[in-house]
């Protein structure tokens, strides 16, 4: 289930990687132990009423629209009925501690019937150990409620039958870090001679299992990412997220209803943007290009890669680059490890800021440097006629001469980066197919269209017309198909 939050409550944390609402930083916190406080507590604080169904504005806009509350966690009879074992999925230690303090404030008495354990840094224990404190808190597991707080531990490996729901309360880059958090809710819970006296019989307790996402964009994208890797033999995305939520169905509130959506709405809603505003910001998006250590150190190790990169204007230094990234990143992360629970000074806080801001700062400058070179790919299709065609056939078979004019990339260079993971081919798809229905709209507005009922190239599949308005635009397409 996932849900838009009220403008209210969002905006304090709209300053995100890619503009949108960003969970760690909605959720920093700072200190340790009792003293541990969130950064933004008034709106943590909205949000913990937002859960419990005790805070719902709604704009004059959305009561027109005939908006309705949507079935909170801790409100809705049907939730609250099986979520007396949760687990809070943070960004930090920190944000542990003060999720714990802030839960234990009179005001919050509605959530005094839970047990809190936090689960995060060393005092937990390491490893499997951190697993006792929570099972010796549940007791009996039937008569008692808990909400287990966590930034990492607890998310592989370990089997906690009661637990039925879990909030991402974080942001994470990796679907396979999301989802193997996620699932440790699905683990089954059964009692066996439940009345004492029928010892071959089971009783199922959990019925049911619950993901909670206050991050809407963030989580259908990982859906539909998570979903293109299951099936590689698969080339129809939308049939790959088709099969994947008819097992794990998606619920999402948009601020005025909430409702299953169905593959083509994830694709949608994860790639959403048609305008020529949001077209152009398409195509400088920091989505459509990885930057992330792992493709780093894939670049790193192939010479031809790093010499084609090069070749693109203003990557003179990008070897350096790239070991400060790497290296530095590393180390602020095992430095942010080892300091969990400890008290930094202030000279210890202030090199590991400074050692932040400079791999960040680098890591940007490559990241706007592909973007730049994305931002080329909209000319090279304005200038092609191959329309039919995937726009990467397009590039490495049939006009690559033009591409290197346009770009400064070679066919094969660019082949390289692409099979290295540099470029997101899933967004590039959507980008390039945006960018075609929005010049086919500017071109037909006599009421001819050159290139009606064409197939259509994207990046590196190709689309029937009737499949791309049933993907992309949801618009209704012979017998059996729904907006």
């Amino acid at each position: 289930m996932t849900y838009q939050l009220p403008d209210a409550i969002r905006e304090i944390a709209m300053q995100g990687e890619f503009n949108e609402f960003d969970l760690n930083v909605f959720f920093s916190a700072e200190g340790i132990g009792d003293k541990a406080k969130f950064r933004y507590e008034n709106e943590v604080q909205k949000w913990l009423n937002l859960i419990r169904g005790a805070f719902m504005p709604t704009s004059v806009d959305d009561l027109k629209l005939g908006a309705q509350k949507p079935p909170m966690p801790f409100s809705d009879a049907r939730l609250l009925g099986v979520l007396s074992h949760s687990f809070w999925f943070l960004p930090s230690v920190a944000a542990c501690y003060a999720m714990r303090n802030l839960l234990a404030m009179m005001h919050n008495r509605f959530y005094h019937d839970y047990k809190i354990i936090v689960a995060a840094g060393n005092t937990a224990g390491i490893g499997v150990a951190a697993l006792s404190p929570v099972q010796e808190a549940m007791d009996d597991p039937l008569t008692t409620k808990t909400i287990t707080l966590s930034c990492g531990k607890l998310t592989t490996g370990v089997t906690v039958r009661p637990w039925t729901g879990i909030l991402m309360l974080r942001n994470s880059s990796s679907p396979e870090t999301y989802f193997q958090a996620a699932f440790r809710v699905q683990s089954p819970w059964t009692v066996r001679n439940p009345d004492g006296a029928s010892p071959n019989t089971e009783q199922i307790i959990k019925e049911e299992c619950y993901v909670f996402d206050f991050a809407p964009d963030r989580a259908l994208r990982q859906i539909a990412d998570y979903s293109c890797r299951l099936d590689v033999n698969e080339t129809n995305p939308e049939k790959k997220v088709e099969e994947f939520i008819s097992f794990l169905p998606v619920l999402a509130y948009d601020g005025s209803s909430m409702k299953q959506i169905d593959a083509a709405g994830i694709l949608d809603m994860a790639m959403s943007g048609t305008t020529a505003t949001l077209l152009a910001r398409r195509w400088e998006s920091a989505l459509l290009v990885n930057v992330d250590n792992n493709t780093l150190r894939r670049l790193m190790a192939d010479k031809k890669a790093m010499d084609a990169l090069m070749s693109i204007e203003g990557f003179r230094s990008l070897n350096q680059d790239i070991e400060t990234i790497i290296n530095k990143s590393e180390a602020v992360k095992k430095a942010r490890k080892e300091a969990n629970d400890e008290k930094l000074s202030e000279k210890e806080k202030k090199l590991l800021s400074e050692a932040e801001k400079e791999f960040k700062s680098k890591r940007k400058q490559i990241q706007e440097k592909l973007i730049k070179f994305a931002t080329r790919v909209p000319v090279f299709m304005y200038l092609t006629d191959y329309r039919e065609r995937t726009l990467r056939d397009v590039i490495t078979q049939l006009e690559p001469s033009l591409f290197k004019k346009v770009t400064g990339l070679t066919m094969k260079d660019f082949e390289l980066l692409v099979s290295l993971g540099v470029f997101n081919s899933a967004l590039m798809n959507d980008a390039v197919y945006k960018f075609k229905r929005y010049e086919d709209a500017s071109l037909s507005y006599t009421g001819i269209s050159k290139h009606e009922g064409e197939d259509i190239g994207l990046y590196d599949t190709v689309l029937t017309s009737e499949d791309a308005a049933r993907v992309f635009e949801n618009f209704p397409v012979g017998k059996g198909y729904r907006t």
